[in-house]
């Protein structure tokens, strides 16, 4: 489920949007109803008038609850004599579309399929979303035909659902929960209970009509042909054949109803799923054998909780109607609702709170331990179709286990408007989901952190609070980190970039805003004491070996990368400037990728034909010290000194040792003092005075020189997400016809296969990388 927060928007929605206290009144319900044993009670939002605290909506006459579902009018006046709470009721079937839909439109991977315990997220384009089924599994089953917003019709449904299965299996297995019954499930072996195709042909397929031996023929079959009672059969086969049996009912009603009115694509949700790995391969394996593989079913991360979103959708005046998915932020912190999706307890919201509840974990160790690895599946028959092994503990019970995000609403953040195909998009070149690349970053997070702790602490000051809530951080970092090794896809699709920004966001949550605060002063102050002989240097040079030596200069520079253990090693060699001159002089071609030619006869042409400058560059930035002073400040130079607008794109947020946006203001100005062509651009651009001007978009003629300009890139992390960059960036790149990314994260880790609409320069310390200069412009 998700908190929401949010960020520059009118009080009177951020007043209620910041009120939804989902987590808080599901623990108080918890602790209210435990000993009512129904299947699902409600689904519910909490909006309160005054602070949003639990022990103030007590005592709140004006407290509401927006509730759905059939607990909505059953414990109404349980609520009212309990707590004062009032419920607002809301319809059911309006909630769960509002809710599914929601979740679709604004969640970038909220939809996956689910497969011999592998899960695959899917990436809808919203503008192709209607018509679809959605499959409402509770205690009985919804069949809703989804045409739209607000669109919908229940067009089917079965009584046989959630509450069947903990019904049958209570009287059958004398369980005494759902998540036990659940359980058992996983030690089960349907084929002591299931009369199989075998059993009736003498171990034989059926080839003929194509079944093979180990098809169930006859859910509890073999009852009928043996002489046992009840008590001979192993609860734990019962949970199992029950379990099959009703998931696979409900896949083939739900494909023939998506058949009948040729809908392609199949969502199942509701609290009968509940992150259920089995469940979801049951239900997987009969839509695709009931189709022949030409449908699939989907799943949705947070299917337990539609009806608890439509109800919050229902609000007249929310204010998220035309939410947009680069809008919104999904984020991870540290809490009493991160493992496995397990509820612990009220949510962390003082920082004390959440530094003592990361200590009591080094005491009891048990609760942060990862989940145990899943076994290799093996094959049995689903009307001949092959499906995993009939004993359930091949698959984990919590192997797609929900975990609470916070969604962060920032209207700020839109769509870079240069990627040339935003549907073709995608920022993670490495593929996490091989494991052997998943362990070797976590081997260099790990490594790397307890000097991150001590960078961190050192930048408060050391103090005893500065080491007490470094501790909490590494326990914290650490936790996500054995959670993702064991679970990959356990809080979405899981990417380099959004892995080295949990690290960040880990940071700040634990108070720590900079933690190479005091090292990227150092570096800056020592980096531009050189300046002036480097450019000096570059002046006397011809224009080809000046622009030669510039790109050798920032693929030297970029080495000063804190994120990375040879820098660190190379900081005990020699001083900034040696390491620099070194390093670039190391710089021998052929690069790794080479396309420095192509680069040159843009930028100089050939023979008498000179090619005009590009009217707007944007510079995405790396790190402080060398990286900007000594390389891309004088890249930046030469485009200003050819007549091309520089804009330098930096970081919003702090992220080891990258530059920010509020930062490149004063080491511009310091270098400006040294360089008339810096100076006059610096001054074109507003960077010399008091406060950033926006002169983006101001003619250029009212000018005595182009403009050298800074703008944030909306994000904090070394990597950076193309589709959710500022609107400040947005509008820089509006008459942009030149994009230099630079850096490992940001040209290499991300964005390495991305295309624009204009040309594009990719450069890091591994290697120069110029992609084609293909113009749609």
């Amino acid at each position: 489920m998700y908190a929401l927060s949010v960020f520059s928007v009118p009080h009177w929605i951020a007043k209620r949007v910041l009120h939804v206290l989902i987590l808080n009144i599901i623990y108080v319900l918890v602790q209210l109803l435990s000993d009512l044993n129904q299947f699902k009670i409600m689904d519910f939002l909490l909006f309160i008038g005054g602070e949003s605290r639990y022990s103030d909506a007590r005592t709140d006459s004006n407290a509401i609850i927006k509730a759905t579902g059939g607990g909505a009018h059953k414990f109404a006046d349980l609520f009212k004599e309990r707590l004062g709470l009032s419920l607002d009721k809301e319809d059911e079937m309006s909630c769960l579309v509002a809710g599914a839909n929601f979740l679709l439109k604004a969640i970038r991977h909220e939809a996956f399929t689910h497969m011999e315990g592998q899960k695959e997220f899917v990436q809808i384009d919203t503008n192709d979303l209607f018509p679809y089924l959605l499959v409402n599994i509770g205690s009985g089953v919804s069949m809703i035909k989804v045409d739209g917003d607000g669109k919908y019709e229940r067009v089917s449904g079965t009584n046989v659902g959630g509450g069947t299965y903990w019904g049958l299996g209570r009287l059958l297995t004398k369980c005494e929960s759902f998540d036990e019954l659940l359980e058992l499930s996983q030690k089960g072996d349907n084929s002591n209970t299931d009369m199989l195709v075998g059993d009736i042909y003498g171990g034989m397929d059926y080839s003929k009509i194509g079944l093979s031996a180990s098809t169930i023929a006859s859910s509890f079959g073999k009852a009928t042909s043996e002489k046992k009672g009840l008590e001979d059969y192993r609860p734990e086969d019962i949970s199992l054949s029950l379990l099959r049996m009703i998931s696979y009912n409900i896949a083939q009603i739900a494909y023939l109803n998506a058949l009948r009115f040729g809908l392609k694509r199949i969502f199942f949700g509701g609290f009968f799923i509940r992150g259920h790995a089995y469940t979801m391969d049951a239900i997987s394996f009969a839509i695709h054998f009931w189709s022949n593989g030409a449908a699939q079913a989907m799943f949705l991360r947070h299917e337990g909780f539609l009806g608890a979103l439509g109800a919050f959708m229902s609000y007249e005046k929310h204010g998220l109607d035309d939410l947009m998915v680069h809008q919104l932020v999904e984020r991870f912190p540290m809490g009493a609702p991160y493992t496995g999706g397990k509820i612990h307890g009220p949510p962390l919201r003082d920082l004390n709170e959440k530094i003592s509840w990361m200590e009591k974990f080094l005491q009891k160790v048990t609760e942060i331990t990862a989940p145990v690895p899943m076994a290799p599946p093996g094959t049995t028959g689903l009307g001949g179709f092959e499906v995993p092994l009939s004993k359930g503990s091949t698959l984990r019970s919590d192997a797609s286990a929900l975990n609470v995000g916070v969604l962060h609403l920032v209207p700020t953040l839109e769509v870079f408007p240069l990627l040339a195909d935003l549907k073709m998009y995608e920022p993670n070149t490495i593929d996490l989901s091989d494991h052997s690349e998943l362990e070797y970053w976590f081997k260099i997070l790990s490594e790397h952190l307890p000097d991150l702790v001590d960078k961190a602490v050192a930048s408060e000051g050391g103090t005893d609070d500065a080491k007490r809530r470094g501790d909490a951080f590494a326990r914290a970092f650490s936790a996500h980190l054995a959670r993702l090794m064991e679970e990959p896809a356990a809080y979405g699709k899981l990417g380099l970039a959004r892995l080295l920004e949990m690290r960040e966001e880990c940071l700040r949550e634990f108070h720590f805003f900079d933690a190479y605060i005091s090292i990227k002063q150092r570096e800056n102050e020592a980096s531009l004491a050189v300046l002036p002989d480097l450019l000096m240097e570059l002046d006397s040079m011809d224009e080809e070996t000046r622009l030669l030596t510039l790109i050798e200069g920032v693929l030297a520079a970029n080495i000063f990368d804190w994120g990375s253990r040879a820098c660190v090693d190379l900081y005990h060699k020699g001083t900034i400037i040696e390491i620099y001159r070194m390093s670039r002089n190391k710089m021998q071609r052929p690069w790794r990728v080479d396309d420095f030619d192509a680069f040159k006869q843009r930028m100089l042409g050939t023979g008498d034909k000179k090619p005009p400058p590009h009217r707007r560059a944007l510079l995405f930035v790396d790190n402080a010290g060398a990286d900007i002073v000594l390389g891309m400040l004088p890249l930046a130079r030469e485009l200003l000194r050819r007549g091309t607008e520089v804009v330098l794109v930096a970081n919003s947020l702090p992220a080891l040792n990258d530059v920010t946006a509020m930062e490149l203001p004063d080491i511009v100005a310091e270098a400006a003092k040294h360089c008339d062509i810096l100076r006059r651009a610096a001054e074109s651009g507003g960077l010399l005075v008091d406060a950033m001007t926006n002169t983006l978009d101001s003619p250029r003629e009212n000018s005595s020189s182009v403009p050298l300009m800074v703008v944030e890139n909306g994000c904090g992390s070394p990597c950076i997400d193309l589709r959710q960059v500022s609107s400040e960036l947005a509008a820089a790149a509006k008459d942009a016809d030149l994009i230099i990314l630079e850096g490992m994260g940001r040209a290499l880790h991300t964005n390495l296969n991305a295309r624009f609409q204009c040309d594009a320069l990719k450069v890091s310390s591994s290697g120069l990388l110029f992609k084609g200069f293909v113009s749609v412009r």
